[in-house]
């Protein structure tokens, strides 16, 4: 694909929105996306969109033929599920019907606003993803383990598919340009093998060479270390919740998402260690 994406239908993908594009969801979905040959709106804060003002989102969302949707995580699930749905309903008002939406694998509280989305005429596709394997090299969680040597988290011994961001990406941008391919349907994507946190640290340190460890805790005593790191008490609640479900062994299996989409297998977590280390990422 070079100058438009064309999709199954014969008709033409050019202009995609993309909110989130400053974020690490986004922003890779962004760069796919032009590597796709597609011409990308930022829907960012520093670009005028604000996804709490709806004066903001017809003058990103007119003439854009698609959209990739990802709300603040650290955002309630009704407040979501409510912008989701509007936003959804004005861009197909105004012709922009292909839409997929970042969801979260077995997470509850993400199901309303799948369902807003559902609900909103659009022909949509939501993306479930696995935990994100860089969620362990960048974001708040790197900053601890790189000053300490030490990642404190509620994870306990589960293990996780962890999903490289990349795929991720490479799988929206396919979806956006498949036309009808997709539409309607909900796609889960995860590593090829299951890590504990600890295995996953393990990997890490043998990747940068440094001694790192893994110290699993309750999800509410993790929040009383987030809230003694100045977090917000309605956020420390949320994410609470959140781990304490996310985090019991329910997505301890893996995903075909990634295949099924793009025709390979999803990148290791081992290549995602190394690749990171030579960057940096956990240089102490």
């Amino acid at each position: 694909m070079t100058q438009n994406a064309q999709n199954t239908q014969g008709t033409e993908v050019s202009t995609v929105v993309v909110t989130g594009a400053s974020g690490p969801t986004g922003s890779r979905v962004a760069a796919a996306a032009r590597a796709a040959g597609l011409t990308v709106r930022e829907a960012t804060r520093a670009r005028g969109f604000d996804w709490r003002d709806r004066s903001t989102w017809e003058g990103v969302l007119r003439g854009a033929d698609a959209a990739y949707l990802v709300y603040p995580s650290d955002v309630g699930a009704p407040e979501a599920a409510e912008a989701i749905g509007l936003l959804a309903r004005e861009a197909v008002a105004i012709g922009v019907r292909r839409l997929v939406l970042l969801s979260a694998r077995g997470e509850g509280q993400a199901r309303p606003t799948e369902e807003a989305l559902a609900e909103s005429g659009a022909d949509w596709t939501v993306v479930r993803a696995a935990w994100f394997a860089q969620n362990l090299s960048e974001g708040p969680l790197v900053e601890e383990v790189r000053a300490s040597g030490e990642l404190v988290f509620p994870g306990g011994a589960v293990r996780e598919p962890f999903v490289d961001l990349r795929d991720v990406a490479d799988v929206v941008t396919a979806v956006l340009t498949a036309g009808e391919r997709y539409a309607g349907r909900t796609l889960e994507v995860s590593g090829p093998r299951l890590l504990s946190f600890g295995e996953a640290i393990a990997e890490i340190a043998a990747a940068a060479g440094r001694e790192l460890s893994y110290r699993a805790v309750a999800p509410r005593d993790y929040g009383e270390r987030l809230a003694g790191f100045g977090v917000p008490p309605e956020e420390v609640e949320y994410l609470v919740e959140l781990f304490a479900s996310l985090l019991d062994g329910r997505n301890a299996h893996l995903s075909d998402g990634v295949r099924q989409v793009l025709g390979r297998a999803p990148r290791d977590f081992g290549d995602f260690a190394r690749e990171a280390a030579a960057a940096g990422a956990w240089k102490g």
